[in-house]
């Protein structure tokens, strides 16, 4: 008895089965599948009583779950390596696939269901999608800055999940500005998608430009079911009219509109944070004469507060790569502060151990109170404000902002900005 595949066409769960097949040498036929249509059949919910799809029918009984019927199909050929070589690649695998089914979809699922009125839609719900999402998304970019597959030197189960996961994400919702964010994550997605046997399965990917627009809630009018006997009206009593007072207690309670950033309540600042951003970005040349100069015109001392830091524990900055991973996933942590913070860290040294410091731009006189606790690496820097009459400090800063070499003293090894 062959295997065979219930899945719609251009379902992502069915194409992990199928490239799992191509990988493995495995022959899975996939019959026309009706989505709503066929999985509504006695027969198939005889296989499958809830009617989820995919299903593999095999030759000992039906399968369904995907990531379940990938694993049978994978464990057919003998000492596959998509399985792996050993224990822990084992482990690492299944590791990943479970990552990949609560942190990726689940989260890319949250975002994009209410959206096309699959779910109720509420944008509180849908920041608490996008920043899981981007949480799930930045500790996958750390893993494969050093990684080209997620475990091994070649392609494995884990790989073809998360791909599958990946594809529906990029391909509906998530756009060339969200994953630029993620430029390892970018990379080992082209990369998986332009392998012959992804290629062969899913064909010729597109990223999606732009994000679904949210559906109308409406509900569709209810058709009459006939028209009652029309009644003669009668003329309504008129109420008496209450006191202002007392009407106003009958008035259902407005819903509490959501509390402000702290921050958004402090007095009007003459500098505009997205006008220093731009000038940053902007300028190629005559940084000093242009930028710096820009900047001090613009910084607000009473709105504004400058601060340096410096990572606590540098002796410990032994591999270059993984120091800078930290600062990577630190300033993608930092994201929440986008609106009210400017930053560059940079790591010093050309040999290990490698110096981590940094220059902030926040919001008001102090750190903000919710970022040192939503932000957990905060607390591994030591954070000192910058006193702007000291010219000593001022030019420390112009050389911060500038990405001077050599700072200090020592070559920089990289420089990263947060804008």
């Amino acid at each position: 008895m062959a295997l065979v595949l219930h899945a719609g066409k251009t379902n992502k769960n069915g194409y992990k089965v199928l490239i799992v097949a191509e990988y493995s040498g495995v022959k899975v036929l996939a019959p026309n599948f009706e989505i709503g249509v066929t999985n509504k059949t006695p027969e198939y919910l005889k296989l499958n009583p809830i009617g989820k799809y995919p299903l593999l029918i095999t030759p000992d009984g039906p399968i369904f779950e995907s990531n379940a019927i990938a694993r049978y199909v994978a464990r057919l050929k003998p000492d596959n390596p998509l399985c792996g070589s050993s224990l822990i690649d084992y482990a690492h695998i299944e590791q990943w696939i479970d990552f990949g089914s609560m942190e990726i979809d689940a989260n890319v699922l949250n975002w994009w269901l209410p959206r096309v009125g699959q779910r109720v839609y509420l944008p509180p719900a849908e920041e608490f999608a996008i920043s899981s999402l981007k949480r799930a998304l930045g500790a996958l970019n750390t893993h494969l800055a050093s990684n080209t597959y997620l475990v091994g030197h070649s392609v494995t189960l884990a790989d073809i999940v998360i791909g599958c996961n990946l594809y529906f994400g990029f391909t509906e919702i998530l756009t060339k500005s969200f994953t630029s964010e993620f430029p390892h994550v970018e990379r080992y997605f082209w990369t998986l998608v332009n392998q012959p046997t992804f290629k062969k399965v899913i064909g010729d990917v597109k990223q999606a430009v732009s994000v679904p627009p949210v559906v109308s809630a409406k509900k569709p009018a209810q058709p009459a079911k006939g028209k009652a006997k029309e009644e003669p009206k009668k003329e309504a009593k008129k109420e008496p009219e209450k006191p202002k007072a007392e009407a106003a207690e009958e008035v259902e309670e407005a819903p509490k509109p959501k509390p402000k950033n702290p921050l958004d309540l402090l007095p009007p600042s003459k500098m505009v944070l997205d006008d220093w951003k731009r000038l940053y970005s902007n300028t190629k040349t005559n940084f000093r004469e242009v930028a710096i100069k820009g900047f001090w015109d613009m910084y607000d001392p009473e709105g504004y507060s400058l601060w340096f830091c410096e990572y606590k524990y540098n002796d410990e900055n032994t591999v270059s790569f993984v120091t800078l991973n930290k600062v990577g996933g630190f300033l993608q942590r930092m994201d929440l502060a986008r609106k009210y913070a400017f930053g560059k860290m940079l790591v010093i040294g050309s040999e290990a151990p490698f110096k981590v410091k940094g220059l902030w731009l926040f919001r008001g006189q102090e750190i903000p109170k919710f970022v040192m606790d939503e932000c957990y690496d905060m607390e591994l820097y030591n954070w000192t404000k910058v006193d702007i009459s000291d010219e000593n400090q001022k030019e420390r800063v112009n050389q911060m902002i500038e990405d001077q070499e050599p700072f200090e003293g020592e070559a920089l090894l990289d420089a990263k900005c947060f804008k």
